[in-house]
């Protein structure tokens, strides 16, 4: 089993973490959760903010999750140290800088992505060890640095006792360690690029060090394209043109900066999650810092931490868990139904922890113990049943689950999967400008559906032949359409499941484009959302909300059961009548009403 140290800190690191761990225990996983101490207050009262107790407990356990903790200057960490500590010795070390060091974790890892709109997504991946952080900072100079810098002329005025110097340290080992992690970590999440971010043109003999490393990296990874851009342009583009950007590599303080930026470009601190990952351990943390003055107040945004704990999963190889996780976020994010301050709300940490358990696909968890994989074991199930005894099923519990005037496109074939749901909105009808309404399909996970809505319109379409490769090719089980779809001669070739509300062959390319990806859409009256399970045949379309999944598709299961018990009762010679009330027609799914027979 899994062990993951969980070390709350202080200021508002606890309310945080509490809020994460409460969306972890809902997806009912096989961890093994273990307290331990880290922060101000064992500063304050031992003279070390990560106890000893606190190594031991790290080195026990898998990986760590961090919430918050307050660092201080020299000055008034002396100053708040206890006064039978004070003059014994004790220098405060920031807790990170601690664990980045004795564990050695050389690689942060930073995720950038629109939660909001889906518009970029991508990642800062900097170097912890090393550049310009590296703690080679001197104020007072020696000979040795002297005679490095002493020709400079604000230096030679000023003098050795007046003049400091930070050496940035590069090295072939630190180098090439945290290259090869950049594109491995490109090379799994299936990003093309990886942009090395430095200063080049200044700092020309470390730069050219960099660059002639990166070359000889890059040569393992052919897939993989790369480049090296000035550090001040990605700033500038990461503002601009944030989708521009993949995998971005770079030393200890650009890369500081910059995912900072990152935290900002996404709409701010509280969004963000970052992992510290090293050869042996690593800990995952919000990036935002402990707010000793907000503590106790209940307005702190924990959406950071469950994305930290997201990336943890991920680390463990829990990817489907990791999944649910940021969806969860994505979809809590765009309802706004209870988000915190930072974000225009009115929500306490609390509540908006709530809603992101809320959020969480339920089916996912409720059933998890009962199997290794409940849901695939669910999906195969209904992929196997008629649509018709799966409306029955959802009619006899009171649910609409008929996508009204959705038919098959390509006739004999089948989808069943979790709805992705995509929609779109009009533009300007004087713009001829092409645009890329598609490119959601490359997040697209394999297994799904994909659910578009063009608001029922047969004027253009956002479906084609195009499109239809690309998702085979992703592993989509099938496309349902709100609206036209076209070249349905050519899918059919293909065999791929499609339905749509019409056809026709006018495309949307400079008609509409892509409004969001997981928004909630209405077919007729029936709303999908996104994670509910689409089932379609020849039949038409289904929607099954996703905590109905279990008993729609028991329910179902009963349905063709007793269906075939009564043709076999008829066949035998029993009136249909009989036959009916014998075998529990009114209510195919109580079983007891066949016993009573």
């Amino acid at each position: 089993m899994t062990s993951i140290a969980v070390l709350p800190g202080d200021g508002i690191g606890p309310e945080v973490t509490d809020a994460a761990l409460d969306v972890l225990d809902k997806l009912d996983l096989p961890l093994e959760v273990r307290f331990g101490d880290i922060g101000w207050k064992f500063w304050q009262e031992e003279g070390d903010p990560v106890p000893e107790r606190t190594w031991k407990l790290l080195e026990e356990t898998d990986t760590c999750l961090l919430g918050a903790i307050t660092s201080k200057p020299a000055r008034e960490a002396d100053a708040e140290l206890s006064p039978a500590l004070r003059g014994t010795g004790h220098t405060f070390v920031s807790p990170v800088v601690q664990l980045r060091q004795r564990l050695g974790l050389y690689a942060n890892v930073r995720p950038v992505t629109d939660l909001a709109e889906g518009r970029f997504d991508f990642t800062v991946i900097r170097e912890n060890t090393e550049g310009l952080y590296a703690g080679l900072d001197f104020h007072g100079l020696d000979e040795s640095l002297w005679a490095v810098v002493g020709d400079h002329p604000n230096a030679s005025v000023s003098g050795r006792r007046n003049t400091s110097a930070t050496l940035r340290l590069q090295t072939r080992h630190g180098i090439d360690r945290i290259l090869r992690f950049g594109f491995e970590h490109a090379r799994a999440q299936g990003r093309r690029r990886l942009t090395l971010v430095d200063k080049p043109n200044v700092l020309r003999q470390s730069g050219n060090f960099l660059r002639e490393r990166l070359e000889s990296h890059a040569e393992e990874y052919p897939e993989i394209e790369t480049e090296i851009l000035n550090v001040d342009a990605v700033a500038l583009w990461m503002v601009r043109r944030p989708e521009r950007f993949q995998v971005l590599v770079a030393e200890n303080m650009f890369g500081d900066i910059l995912s900072d930026l990152g935290a900002g470009v996404m709409g701010g601190l509280g969004l963000a999650g970052s992992g510290n990952i090293g050869d042996r351990g690593s800990y995952f943390e919000p990036v935002h810092g402990s707010a000793p003055g907000m503590a106790g107040d209940s307005r702190a945004n924990p959406t950071g931490t469950v994305l930290a704990l997201a990336q943890l999963l991920r680390h463990v190889d829990m990817p489907v868990a990791a999944g649910d996780m940021a969806d969860a976020v994505t979809r809590a994010v765009r309802s706004r139904r209870a988000v915190t301050y930072d974000l225009g709300g009115t929500a306490t940490t609390e509540q908006a922890g709530a809603e992101l358990v809320e959020q969480l696909r339920p089916f996912r968890w409720t059933k998890r113990k009962h199997g290794a994989d409940p849901e695939n074991e669910l999906l195969e199930r209904l992929g196997a049943l008629d649509t018709a005894a799966v409306s029955d099923a959802l009619d006899s519990m009171g649910v609409r689950g008929v996508l009204p005037g959705i038919a098959a496109r390509v006739t004999g074939t089948r989808a069943a999967g979790l709805a992705y749901t995509v929609t779109y909105r009009e533009v300007d009808a004087d713009d001829t400008e092409y645009r890329d309404a598609a490119n959601y399909l490359d997040e697209v996970p394999a297994g799904s559906v994909v659910v578009l809505d063009n608001q029922g319109s047969t004027s253009c379409t956002n479906w084609g032949s195009l499109l239809t490769t690309v998702a085979q090719r992703r592993g989509v089980h099938g496309t349902v359409v709100h609206g036209s779809a076209r070249d349905v001669a050519e899918i059919n070739e293909l065999g791929y499941p499609l339905f749509s509300s019409g056809v026709t062959m006018v495309s949307g390319k400079n008609r509409v484009e892509l409004a969001a990806t997981g928004a909630d859409v209405d077919i007729a009256g029936t709303t999908v959302r996104h994670g509910d399970v689409i089932v379609a045949d020849d039949n038409g379309a289904l929607r099954i909300p996703a905590e109905h999944l279990v008993e729609t598709v028991e329910r179902a299961e009963r349905v063709e059961r007793t269906e075939s018990e009564i043709a076999r009762g008829v066949t035998s010679g029993l009136r249909l009548d009989e036959a009916r009330e014998r075998y529990g027609y009114s209510r195919p799914w109580d079983e007891r009403l066949k016993e009573q027979s």
